[in-house]
C-alpha cells in the first residue's frame, strides 16, 4: 500500500476537519501518505463509537463473490475511522494479504503456526502501511491446515482460543476465508461473532447459501454455538441485468431478516485496486465501489448496536 495517496479533502473528510486544518497540522498541502492518517489522529484525537471486541468473518461456500475485495476494504475503512483492526487471511491462495500490499510468500509464518505449531498471535502478526491496521499473512503453507487439525482434540475450537489472547488490542478482527468447507473455515465458524456472506446477484449463489445456513444450524445442534449477527451482502450489483434484479427480489423475500438493504454494485475499481495492492478505498475513494461499501458498513454497525442494545449484559467498549 506504498502507493496510497490522500488528498487534502479526503482526510479533511476522514476526521471531520477543515482542508486548511490538514495543512496546518501536517505542515503541507498536498502529497499525503497512510503515515499521515496516524499523525492526524494523534493530532485530531476524533473519537469513535466504543463496541465491545468484535471478530467477523467474510465467508461463502460459492466462490467467485469477490469476497476479498469487500473483505479487506471493509477492514482498511475500519481502521480508517480510527479502529484497531487485524485482518486474518485464511485462504493459503494469500488473496487478502496481496490486496493489503503485502506479498505471502515474504513470510514465513502463518495461522498454521500459530493452530498447528503453538506460536502465539502476536508472534505471526505484522503491520500494515496503514495505521491501525495489522495483518496474519497467509501463503502455501496454509494449504495443509486441515489435515494437520484432524487428529487434535479440540481442533474447531483452535482459533477462538488464539485469539483470546489479543482480544483486548483490538477492536476487530476480520477474517477473509476460502471457498470451501474444512476444519479451518468451521474453526472460523466458531470463533466468529458476526458473518458477513457476500453473495451475487444470480440464482447460482442459493446453493451457497443454502449449505451455509445448514452448516451454521449444525453448529448451533451440535457445538452450541450461535452466531450474534448473518449479514448477505448482494456484490457486484448490476441494475440493467433483469435476472439480478429478480435475484435480489427473491433473496429478500427468502432472507429478509439478514440480507443487507445496501448492494456493492458493479465496479471495475475494486480489480484495479487489488491489481496495485490496496483496498478500493486507498486507490479511488470517490469510486462507486467505495461508496456502496461505505453504505454497507455504516448498515452493519448500526444493525450491530441495535443489536447491542437489546443485551443488556453485553459489554458497551473496549477502550
Amino acid at each position: 500500500m506504498e502507493n496510497v495517496k490522500y488528498t487534502s479533502r479526503r482526510l479533511a473528510e476522514i476526521f471531520g476537519i477543515t482542508q486548511r486544518e490538514v495543512a496546518e497540522i501536517l505542515g503541507r498541502r498536498d502529497k499525503f501518505g497512510t503515515a499521515d492518517l496516524g499523525k492526524l489522529r494523534k493530532a485530531v484525537r476524533k473519537p469513535v463509537p466504543a463496541y465491545p471486541h468484535r471478530r467477523q468473518l467474510f465467508l461463502n461456500f460459492k466462490g467467485g463473490t469477490g469476497k476479498t475485495s469487500l473483505s479487506t476494504s471493509y477492514a482498511y475503512r475500519l481502521a480508517e475511522r480510527g479502529y484497531r483492526v487485524l485482518v486474518i487471511d485464511l485462504d493459503s491462495q494469500g488473496h487478502a494479504t496481496r490486496c493489503l500490499g503485502e506479498a505471502g510468500g515474504n513470510f514465513t509464518k502463518t495461522l498454521y503456526d500459530v493452530l498447528v505449531r503453538k506460536a502465539t498471535v502476536t508472534e505471526v502478526t505484522i503491520d500494515t502501511k496503514l495505521p491501525g491496521l495489522r495483518l496474519i499473512p497467509s501463503n502455501l503453507a496454509m494449504s495443509t491446515m486441515d489435515l494437520a487439525l484432524m487428529p487434535m482434540a479440540g481442533r474447531e475450537f483452535k482459533l477462538r482460543n488464539a485469539l483470546r489472547e489479543v482480544e483486548a488490542d483490538y477492536d476487530f478482527v476480520v477474517m477473509d476465508a476460502p471457498p470451501s468447507f474444512g476444519l479451518l473455515n468451521l474453526n472460523a465458524l466458531m470463533a466468529a461473532h458476526d458473518l458477513v456472506t457476500p453473495v451475487l446477484a444470480d440464482f447460482l449463489s442459493y446453493d451457497g447459501l443454502r449449505l451455509l445456513f445448514e452448516t451454521i444450524q449444525g453448529l448451533e445442534e451440535d457445538l452450541s454455538h450461535q452466531l450474534e449477527n448473518i449479514f448477505i451482502c448482494v456484490n457486484g450489483f448490476n441494475q440493467t441485468f433483469r435476472i439480478a434484479r429478480e435475484a435480489v427480489d427473491a433473496l429478500r423475500e427468502h432472507y429478509p431478516e439478514y440480507l443487507l438493504k445496501s448492494v456493492v454494485r458493479q465496479c471495475t475499481k475494486f480489480a484495479q485496486a487489488s491489481s496495485e495492492g490496496c483496498p478500493v478505498f486507498g486507490y479511488d475513494p470517490d469510486s462507486k465501489g467505495a461508496a456502496d461499501i461505505e453504505a454497507m458498513q455504516l448498515e452493519v454497525l448500526e444493525r450491530i448496536k441495535i443489536g447491542l442494545a437489546a443485551r443488556p449484559d453485553a459489554a458497551r467498549s473496549v477502550r
